[in-house]
This record gives structure tokens, C-alpha cells and sequence, in this order.
């Protein structure tokens, strides 16, 4: 954000600061006189402390706090840091286990180290509210096991099925943009939010999230720490997180504030290790239960799935051939030289053939605008003659009934407890068989 309009900003005076790390150096060191004299600071709150201090990150953090605790310090000032996982300790690595005269790291062992490097003298008074599980009670947890190339499928099927705000974290960049690149094909419009994108445009994006009720943000973990986002029904992990520290803040994103959410992790073959880890160190006392998935419908979503990919291959391998020629061609242009055909991307196609490309997306196109405009979810037809009621059966998509992604969810739970023998003396024996 630009830095003249927060110097304005610092003219008024404000007895509240809140900053990023970066920026606030950057302003202590150009000497504005609102900030000449941090020292005598009353209060002093560090936001994310666990993840502030970490080796590696906010290496101007470090610089403030060493100015901000030499002797000149107001004795009096309070110091309050905050985290949703400053006592979560999780096992270190294999290799350094091994090693020699490695220490266990526990809760106190951990507040003992965030304390020393943060500057904090005395004894600090901690107040824990974290359950063992590290997750919220309003929060449910599922997962669903599938290949690596299912999960577009899964993911596509939940959205189409459980409409709402929807956020969906990924662990790159690169995976985000396919997943914008596939839906947008499929004609789900989402947002999306990275470290590649201007402050303004994520704002942008941020904004229009909270503000539609039937929405979905593609991000990286640049959006698990600090949102506060109204209401947001679900939270999908595409790929499971690499830490359970990042896995909580995830979900947290969901199920604020006493209201209730959801959390799905996809869980392809490579996640399983990363899962066992965030399941051994949340110290959950059951499994994650299953989600349930409706397979009668998969083999539609599968067809969706497979046109989506095709268009969208396609797409982006001539987005990418026309910026590569376009830069060639300046470049060109700019050194008065002529190009060689071997030179463009993909060599310079002939017009046949650019016109059999064309006509073979269309063709892809137009199949798969045929297959959005049928309803994904159809009712079964309950009788062997559809008109026999005088009338075609109006079909309408599953979610029409009203059920959420979390009354599936607990459905689906009550089905699988066991009765007492009481419970099932006392139920009347049914007439017919079900479905």
C-alpha cells in the first residue's frame, strides 16, 4: 500500500498503530515524528507471535523488538501476544531426532523460547483456551481418500452440491491458477488469493468474497492466518497442509464465533503422511469421519471433468504460445532482425491447421455447454412409465431439499451409531424395504 498516503495517516496521530513488521521499520527508519519515540509505548500487541518469530520471516521484527526492549523502555508497558497455536508442539523431524543432545520441545519449553525472543521480562501470565484437539467444537471434520487426479472430480461434485461460501486452500500458486483456469471452464466463477497479486486486487477479491452468499475463493496459505470472513460455510483443503499449525489456521477460517463449519481434506496417496502427522499431533481421540459422496452421480461429474481439462489444456498452452511470440516478435522488431519459424512457440502454425484446432474447440465447447445445461443431480424416477402420473417429472438438482454439507455429514453419523437392544425391541419392524 502506498507508504505517502500511511504517512498521512501518521500525521493525525493515532494512539492506535496496527502494522505489518516490514512497513513500520521502513517508517521508524525514515524517522516520521509520530514515531519518534516508540520506547515509551503503553502497550505493545504481537498478532500471530508463533508464526512472527519463526527463523526465516519478518526479519524487521526482530530490529523493532531489540529497539523497542533496550534500556530506555517504559517499564511500565504491557506486552500481549496472541496465536491459535502458541502451545501446539509437534514432533520434530526424523533427522534431528536422531542427532545427539536433541531436546524434547513441550508447551512451557516453547512459551519459554517465544518469550525470550520477543523481549518479555518477568513472568508472563499465559491464558489457554485451547482444546487438546486444537480445533474449534462449532467445527466439523471429514476427509474423503481419492487418487491425485480425482480430486478436480470431488471437488467440483461438493461445490455443485453444497452451494455456499466456499474457501478452498492449495500449496501453490501454480495449482491455484489451474483449479481458476478448470472452473471458470465449468462455469463456477471463483476468486482467487496469492502472494503473486497486487494488495489492491486481493482486497478486491476479499471484499466480493464476504459480500455473495453463493461464493468460492481459491487460496494459498497467504489466507489461513488473521481473515475474519463472515459466515463462511466450508473450508476445502485441495492438498493437505505441510504443518498442523497451518491446518488449524485453515479451519479457522470456518466455525467463528460459535457459528458452525465445515473443513474437508482431499486426501490423495502423497497426503497421507502429512495427514498422519496433523492427526498424531492434534491428538485427535477418533478418525475424521468419511464424507459422503452419492457415486451414482460420478460417472456425470467424470465426463464434466474430462471436457473442463481438455478446453483448459488447450487454453492455456495458446495463452502461453501468444505471450512467448508476442515478446519474441518485439524483441524482434526492436532489433530490426527477421525471425526464424522455428523461433515462435510450437512453430508458426498454418492456417489449416490453426483452423482444425479451432474447430476441434468448439466442438469441445459446445459438448460440454450441452452438459452444463442438464441438471447434474436428478431425482429417480420412482415408477417404470415417467408419464404415468399424466405429466414429465420435473427434475431438480439434490440440494433443492434444503440439506446442508453438514447435516449430510451428521446423517450419515446417526446411521452408523449402534442401537441399544431397547432401541430396537421399541422400533416398529418396517413394511417394505428401502430403496
Amino acid at each position: 500500500m502506498s507508504t505517502q498516503k500511511q504517512q498521512r495517516m501518521l500525521n493525525r496521530q493515532p494512539e492506535i498503530v496496527v502494522a505489518t513488521p516490514g512497513r513500520l521499520w521502513e517508517l521508524v527508519k525514515e524517522k516520521h515524528p509520530h514515531l519518534s519515540n516508540l520506547r515509551q509505548l503503553r502497550c505493545l500487541v504481537i498478532d500471530e507471535a508463533d508464526r512472527m518469530v519463526e527463523k526465516g520471516h519478518f526479519a524487521e521484527l526482530s530490529q523493532l523488538l531489540e529497539m523497542l526492549s533496550d534500556s530506555q523502555y517504559n517499564p511500565k508497558r504491557q506486552t500481549l501476544v496472541f496465536s491459535a497455536t502458541l502451545t501446539l508442539v509437534h514432533q520434530a523431524p526424523a533427522r534431528i531426532l536422531h542427532k545427539k543432545h536433541t531436546k524434547k520441545i513441550d508447551k512451557t519449553a516453547k512459551l519459554d523460547l517465544l518469550m525470550q525472543k520477543i523481549g518479555m521480562r518477568g513472568k508472563p501470565k499465559v491464558i489457554d483456551l485451547t482444546r487438546n484437539e486444537a480445533t474449534v467444537e462449532t467445527l466439523t471434520e471429514t476427509k474423503i481418500h481419492c487418487e491425485n487426479d480425482e480430486k478436480d472430480l470431488y471437488l467440483y461434485y461438493f461445490l455443485m452440491q453444497y452451494p455456499g461460501r466456499t474457501l478452498v486452500f492449495a500449496n501453490s500458486i501454480s495449482c491455484i491458477k489451474r483449479l481458476s483456469g478448470l472452473l471458470k471452464v465449468l462455469d463456477i466463477m471463483p476468486l482467487t488469493l496469492h502472494a503473486c497479486m497486487h494488495q489492491k486486487q486481493r482486497l478486491r477479491n476479499l471484499e466480493q468474497f464476504a459480500r455473495l452468499e453463493d461464493c468460492v475463493l481459491l487460496a494459498t496459505d497467504v489466507a489461513a492466518r488473521g481473515l475474519d470472513i463472515p459466515k463462511v460455510q466450508h473450508v476445502i483443503h485441495y492438498q493437505v497442509p505441510r504443518t498442523s499449525e497451518i491446518y488449524v489456521h485453515r479451519s479457522g477460517r470456518t466455525a467463528r464465533a460459535t457459528n458452525e463449519g465445515l473443513s474437508l481434506m482431499l486426501i490423495g496417496p502423497e497426503d497421507v503422511i502429512n495427514f498422519k502427522k496433523i492427526y498424531k499431533t492434534l491428538k485427535k481421540d477418533e478418525d475424521i469421519p468419511l464424507f459422503p459422496v452419492e457415486t451414482k452421480y460420478m460417472d456425470a461429474v467424470k465426463e464434466r471433468i474430462q471436457l473442463a481439462r481438455q478446453i483448459e489444456k488447450a487454453e492455456y498452452r495458446n495463452f502461453q504460445a501468444c505471450l512467448h511470440n508476442s515478446w519474441i516478435e518485439q524483441a524482434a522488431a526492436a532489433l530490426e532482425i527477421e525471425l526464424d519459424e522455428d523461433m515462435y512457440k510450437g512453430g508458426k502454425a498454418d492456417q489449416q491447421e490453426e483452423r482444425r484446432r479451432q474447430k476441434q474447440m468448439k466442438v469441445l465447447k459446445k459438448e460440454l455447454r450441452h452438459l452444463l445445461s442438464q441438471p447434474l443431480f436428478k431425482d429417480d424416477l420412482k415408477t417404470k412409465y415417467p408419464t404415468q402420473s399424466g405429466k414429465l417429472p420435473v427434475l431438480m438438482p439434490a440440494l433443492r431439499n434444503g440439506e446442508s454439507a453438514l447435516s449430510c455429514l451428521s446423517k450419515q453419523k446417526k446411521k452408523k451409531k449402534p442401537k441399544t437392544k431397547e432401541q430396537q425391541q421399541g422400533e416398529p419392524q418396517p413394511s417394505t424395504s428401502a430403496n
